[in-house]
């Protein structure tokens, strides 16, 4: 008799059952809502937090520096960490560890208990949202990702939109240890929902037991430490430097020298290491590179913007917490409603990428010189408006960014990929929230000092102004003398606003400026297909 032979079917695919994407979507797209979420929610529960404490307004906002610093120095190295652990234990891991340290994030008796589990919280939380790109990325077609790119879109724009809401809101009705343990169900729920749906590719499996069994799988020790030392030095830089006056600082000068040092020798390091942290070698793409620039530019704009708008209307308008940060809901309803059209623009080929990447950078620059135009006497609706003009650019921008960003790229590329866009969107929000912090300061100082030389103290119709105010309040039952106190005070009040106003405007007017000036690189994106084939199943 001849010989039988048996055909093996791989072991994943006789164990594993078929996921529809859209659950394995869903499921990560969970935890990083939650992580994003965090950046913002604990914002406007600082002043609630050091009463609770016992600590100055000062001391606790290394609440939130402390959280963004560990969340730089884990995002760039995602990649291979998932690569080491493999990709669903790596993610699950930092869904647990995010989830474990909320909750003693909420349960602190202390600062110093609050910082540390604040560090290992964004420790945790900086694995999510490089993962979630890279699974979404392996679980779609590349005929089918802009859907997948489009729930992603919504995530990273609507938490951090609508964290504020949620902390006043919490802060406000409940106590402030409520911002940290809402995050203990939804992690839980995302462990069991990651567990049971998401699974690694068999491409990726093989891929990295491959790197395994050749050595290649190596611990970039080098490459690690510089990384890690200059991403928390620039982060801290930037989040401490308009509070210490920057350059005139010494700390803020040693922080700067450090993170240029650290990451000048990471990247002649990186370049030459053969299993590096981080994939620089990736920018050779052309259209990676641009996109990465693109990246950078959205983290800018829209983190920048998310953090001021808030800050305008609450400082120079006297809304409540909850009632700014409703301003932003209607930017973001707007996303979530026409992201998907976005994707199914590109996904049908009824528009390039390109074309609907050059609409939106044209329309959100457009929004932020509208901005640029608001006045003291602008009400709820034309803000809500121009959240509305702006979110209707964003809504277009990140899916084609996205497909463009992979578009020269191999699969067995993607996972490094995601953790190098991610970075570079981090380093724009970082960066954005600085620059509009240090702008609208400077420009106040500048239009003040403009002011006042247009409008001295002595001048005949400003004296006349504080006359009648105080001839007023006199007749209101006020002495002369606390009278013109409140005359003066008044106007003084006055010029403030408008002056602080005008630096706020200053900065709208800059990121729209910035924003146009970047739009020609769409241009040099290479040609290319939306389409390919089914990669390997979860």
């Amino acid at each position: 008799m001849g010989a039988v032979q048996v055909l093996e079917l791989p072991r994943a695919a006789t164990t594993r059952r078929e996921v529809n994407p859209w659950v394995v979507a869903l499921t990560v797209t969970l935890a990083t809502f939650m992580e994003l979420l965090d950046t913002s929610i604990a914002n406007v529960s600082l002043p609630h937090i050091a009463g609770g404490l016992g600590r100055s307004f000062d001391e606790v906002t290394w609440i939130l520096t402390t959280y963004l610093v560990a969340n730089a120095v884990v995002l760039p190295m995602s990649a291979w960490l998932s690569r080491v652990f493999g990709r669903k234990n790596y993610y699950m891991a930092c869904v647990a560890l995010f989830t474990l340290t909320s909750f003693f994030c909420g349960i602190a008796p202390t600062l110093g208990v609050m910082l540390v589990s604040r560090v290992l919280q964004g420790v945790g939380g900086g694995g999510l949202a490089p993962v979630e790109q890279a699974i979404l990325i392996d679980t779609f077609p590349p005929a089918k990702r802009a859907s997948a790119f489009a729930l992603y879109t919504v995530a990273i724009v609507t938490a951090p939109a609508i964290g504020p809401v949620l902390g006043g809101w919490i802060t406000d009705n409940y106590d402030w240890r409520w911002v940290f343990l809402i995050n203990i169900p939804i992690g839980l729920l995302s462990l069991f929902l990651t567990n049971r749906f998401v699974h690694d590719p068999p491409a990726f499996e093989q891929e990295r037991e491959s790197a395994r069994r050749g050595g290649r799988l190596k611990i970039d020790g080098v490459g690690i430490g510089l990384i890690a030392l200059g991403s928390a030095a620039l982060e801290i830089m930037l989040d401490r430097g308009q509070i210490d006056d920057w350059f005139g600082s010494p700390f803020i000068c040693w922080l700067f020298a450090i993170a240029v040092a650290c990451f000048v020798v990471a990247i002649y390091w990186e370049l030459r290491v053969e299993d590096p942290i981080i994939e620089l070698r990736l920018l050779r793409h052309p259209n990676f590179a641009i996109a990465s620039v693109f990246y950078f530019v959205f983290g800018f704009g829209l983190f920048a913007t998310t953090t001021m708008i808030p800050q305008i209307l609450q400082s120079l308008y006297g809304y409540r917490a909850i009632d700014a940060g409703l301003v932003l809901g209607p930017g973001a309803f707007v996303i979530t409603l026409l992201a998907p059209v976005g994707a199914q623009l590109v996904q049908r080929g009824i528009v390039h990428p390109k074309t609907l990447l050059l609409i939106s950078l044209s329309t959100v620059s457009a929004s932020m010189i509208y901005y640029s135009g608001l006045t003291l006497q602008t009400d709820y609706a034309h803000y809500a408006l121009a959240r509305v003009f702006q979110g209707l650019g964003y809504a277009f921008f990140f899916v084609p960014l996205s497909v463009v960003a992979y578009s020269q790229l191999k699969p067995n590329e993607n996972n490094r990929a995601s953790s190098l866009t991610n970075l570079f969107r981090n380093w724009g929000g970082s960066f954005g929230i600085s620059f509009a912090t240090t702008l609208s300061e400077r420009r106040q100082s500048f239009h003040q000092s403009v002011m006042a030389a247009n409008l001295p103290a002595s001048g005949a119709w400003l004296q006349n102004q504080i006359h009648r105010t105080t001839d007023y309040l006199m007749s209101q039952g006020y002495s002369h003398a606390d009278a013109a106190k409140a005359a003066y005070l008044r106007y003084y009040e006055q010029l403030g606003a408008q002056t602080q106003m005008l630096g706020f405007m200053d900065v709208f007017r800059a990121i729209g400026w910035l924003t146009l000036a970047v739009t020609p690189l769409v241009l040099l994106i290479r040609r290319f297909h939306v389409s390919g084939k089914p990669s390997g199943g979860h």
